[in-house]
């Protein structure tokens, strides 16, 4: 029984290391397709073909906002307790952070039009940029750094930086991390679905 237990959790914890070191690509493809807008847009007025035009932008949007919900989809494991606060895992510290801004991303998105709205699209370039740069940071300089500490301390005397980048035994911060994250998201679902019932109460207003 011990055997198939310590089998079960092994599997689990090589699960989710791999989506952690997977994720960084994610994140990259998911900036690169965004800020690749004004690249297809200009594609566009080159094709002389209607139809091969509005192929071309639905492939590009499709792909671009589905890796945003995979991302943030993949992201939502650290958000579990017993994963991101086990002392047998090393996972970056702000990647619940990190999915709460790509959540408010979507949200910005959602509630706006991203492609025809400059300020929609900044905002939503602004937060893109910040939860990748909370989550790819951590995960290079802390744990792939992780054994790259006295080699730290010999250069330049860093090697505290890859364990103030990632969950280790001392769990306050990390708590509260998981903490304001958890709460973070309550607090958008909960402004979610009073925008959406106010707009579905004027909709229905307009329609009677």
């Amino acid at each position: 029984m011990n055997d198939q237990q310590a089998l079960v959790q092994g599997t689990q914890y090589w699960l989710v290391l791999s989506v952690a070191a997977i994720l960084p690509i994610l994140w990259s493809f998911t900036l690169a397709l965004h800020f690749a807008r004004p690249y297809v847009i200009r594609y566009l007025t080159t094709l002389t073909l209607r139809f091969g035009g509005d192929v071309w932008w639905l492939s590009y949007v499709l792909m671009r906002d589905a890796l945003m919900v995979i991302t943030l989809a993949l992201s939502a494991i650290f958000l579990f307790p017993n994963l991101y606060l086990s002392a047998d895992l090393t996972l970056p510290i702000t990647a619940p952070l990190a999915a709460l801004v790509l959540f408010w991303a979507l949200l910005a998105k959602v509630t706006g039009d991203s492609d025809d709205n400059p300020t929609t699209f900044r905002i939503v370039s602004l937060l893109l940029v910040v939860a990748s740069a909370l989550y790819i940071i951590p995960q290079i300089y802390g744990v792939e750094a992780g054994d790259q500490v006295d080699s730290l301390n010999s250069i330049a005397g860093l090697g505290g930086i890859p364990g103030a980048l990632t969950v280790g035994a001392d769990l306050s911060i990390p708590y509260i991390i998981l903490n304001l994250s958890l709460l973070g998201f309550a607090a958008t679902g909960a402004v979610m679905f009073l925008w959406f019932m106010r707009r579905t109460k004027f909709e229905a207003a307009d329609i009677a």
